[in-house]
């Protein structure tokens, strides 16, 4: 890791910095998960530019690494070649404190306008989504594969390639630690910023239901 990056990380994560906002999620009552508001909106609207958006991802790539294929360990997401409508949600989901996340907060409250979430997005969407991921232990894939046909191919798709225009994010390729902790966390209402229905498919799941369609979707293969 370069010093530059190093210096910046180490003083976004010490600093007192902003603290998060927090907003009502699916916590409450009339809570829609695809709303786009404000600064959602403007962004979607942006030409992302590949060329900033390399220069404001320089900060991420501490954590998500230099191509953004994050770690196997599933503590950082596989974010190369993901939707950049996607990761817009995302990231401003964070800034306004419907998804929780205090630590990514730090450099989310970074980007100071529409543009600049747009930029950063189509940058990372741009990267080849590597070949390579971390997978499950392939116990029960059989199973597996039947619960994603069942529950998850019909918004994330057969192939594991999602939908940018619904928000529905690429799970072919993604590190299958990190998805197992988001269906967890998505099950338990731990992630607020969570589809309502993707909650309702899960909530019959035990653990080695949740397991087995990790396992299965970390191995669907990685289109061109």
């Amino acid at each position: 890791m370069n010093r530059v990056l190093l210096t910046t990380l180490l003083s976004l994560s010490t600093a007192a910095g902003p603290k998060a906002p927090h907003v009502k999620g699916i916590e409450s009552s009339g809570y829609k998960w695809n709303t786009q508001e404000a600064e959602l909106v403007v962004a979607l609207k942006k030409k992302g530019d590949l060329r900033r958006g390399a220069d404001s991802f320089e900060v991420c790539t501490a954590c998500h690494l230099h191509q953004a294929e994050g770690t196997a360990d599933g503590t950082y997401p596989r974010l190369a070649g993901q939707h950049a409508a996607f990761l817009m949600k995302q990231l401003a989901d964070i800034r306004v404190g419907l998804r929780d996340n205090p630590f990514m907060f730090r450099f989310a409250a970074t980007l100071t306008d529409p543009q600049e979430l747009a930029d950063v997005s189509a940058y990372v969407a741009s990267l080849p989504v590597p070949r390579e991921n971390g997978r499950g232990p392939g116990t029960n894939l059989t199973r597996g594969k039947a619960l994603y046909e069942k529950d998850c191919g019909v918004c994330h798709g057969a192939a594991g390639q999602g939908d940018s225009a619904k928000f529905f994010p690429q799970v072919a390729g993604q590190h299958y630690k990190y998805m197992l902790r988001q269906v967890v966390d998505t099950s338990n209402g731990r992630r607020r910023n969570a589809n309502p229905e993707m909650v309702r498919s899960l909530a019959a799941y035990g653990p080695e239901e949740l397991i087995a369609v990790c396992d299965y979707a970390s191995r669907l293969p990685v289109g061109p």
